[in-house]
């Protein structure tokens, strides 16, 4: 038995399935989008969540030719002997402070975010110490005004570039930058980024610069915006099935399905008269005899504080709102004189089939993004992967776990 199976079989406190099936079709969904581009598979900050040596896998077996992270030492993982990611896929991280692990990721064949010049001073050495070329992507601000060189530095860092090239220290794969407003269709800021990349993609290249990739297009533009896919395109948030803006629209407009569903055994039910105060601050007050449950997740779990009294949970086909504050291991609802046994199971989120709340429902709830909701979920949640096997027919996967589930 692996520790999946044995996870399965085992009554949980809570658990995040993992449809890896579902993922799957997802990226192929999302290439069908992505007007012929290669796709890079966003596996940052664990998957957003959802377990990354898994997911990336995963979104390989699905034809991702590309994995992307944050940090360099979130790649490092995926190059890992052990990882299961094929040679031929690159890996790239973009995130980089000084003194960063340099030469280790030169020497494990990864793509490297450059955004100025001190980063481009530290990856020239690592690459002389390592006695092997750099494979850089030189990183433009083109108007998010965070990562990335400013348009004014850009002639500075595109001959720094070139000069290291041409003494055999790095190459020149890719030129990228990231979008400020992709998820507010109509933004003005949009054209005039795109503008603006074309503008100094087309400098780098007339000083010589002949990328591999060109690239800008996050998930949000994937999905309606063409004119930004370029040579290729980095899904995130929309690879796990959760909208990058319900101005957008659902993720099942977009032939896209929900990855993980959240989920926890009820630890305690119990009768309460009306007139009993219920969790810290007593902000929910009983206004009848009533039962309530107890579910065991809290905001130590990642379930966001701001939720309280808003966040909707699926108990027994019905559903139920937080009742009062969330505290750090669980919080309340009030189950209305319903009495279903302890370890019944409260679905906090799933991709709706049942009735169950989604991400987005919970991102409602807490004033927040559906990123955040997935991505906040803490380590004492287990990720129980489902589907891990590269099956002919995911769409097979998906309905066997809704059969399970039933």
């Amino acid at each position: 038995m692996n520790e999946n199976d044995a996870v399965r079989k085992a009554t949980l406190r809570a658990r995040a399935e993992i449809d890896l099936g579902a993922l799957r079709a997802n990226v192929r969904s999302l290439r069908a989008h992505a007007s012929g581009a290669a796709l890079m598979a966003v596996v940052k900050a664990d998957a957003y969540g959802h377990g990354a040596l898994a997911c990336a896998r995963a979104a390989v077996e699905a034809g991702a030719a590309w994995l992307g992270t944050a940090t360099p030492q979130e790649a490092l993982a995926l190059r890992a002997p052990g990882a299961g990611i094929p040679a031929d896929v690159r890996v790239m991280c973009w995130l980089w402070t000084p003194g960063g692990p340099w030469r280790e990721a030169i020497e494990a064949d990864l793509d490297l975010g450059v955004g100025g010049m001190w980063a481009l001073e530290e990856v020239t050495a690592a690459a002389r110490a390592a006695g092997r070329p750099a494979r850089v992507h030189l990183k433009a601000d083109t108007g998010l005004g965070r990562g990335g060189c400013a348009p004014a530095d850009w002639a500075g860092l595109v001959a720094a570039a070139r000069a290291a090239e041409a003494g055999g220290l790095l190459r020149v794969v890719g030129l990228w930058s990231h979008l400020a407003c992709a998820d507010e269709p109509g933004h003005p800021s949009i054209e005039a980024q795109l503008t603006r990349f074309r503008e100094m993609v087309a400098y780098a290249e007339r000083q010589g610069v002949d990328p591999e990739v060109r690239h800008i297009a996050n998930s949000p533009a994937v999905l309606t915006l063409p004119e930004s896919h370029f040579d290729l395109v980095r899904t995130g948030v929309a690879m796990y099935g959760v909208s990058p803006s319900p101005a957008i629209g659902a993720p099942a407009d977009f032939g896209l399905r929900q990855v993980m569903t959240l989920t926890a055994s009820l630890a305690l039910v119990k009768h309460v008269p009306g007139g009993h105060g219920v969790s810290y601050g007593h902000h929910y007050v009983t206004p009848g005899t009533t039962t309530l449950g107890l579910v065991p997740l809290g905001y130590a779990d990642g379930i966001p504080r701001h939720a309280s009294s808003t966040g909707p949970v699926l108990v027994e086909g019905k559903l139920r709102t937080v009742s009062g504050r969330i505290a750090m291991d669980q919080f309340v609802v009030d189950l209305g004189g319903d009495e279903p046994p302890p370890g019944a199971e409260a679905v906090l989120f799933g991709p709706g089939d049942r009735g169950e709340p989604t991400v987005e429902d919970w991102a409602q709830a807490a004033g927040t993004i559906g990123y955040e909701i997935v991505t906040r979920i803490g380590s004492r949640v287990p990720r129980v992967h489902v589907n891990d096997a590269n099956d002919a027919n995911d769409a097979n996967d998906v309905n066997d776990v809704n059969d399970a589930r039933a």
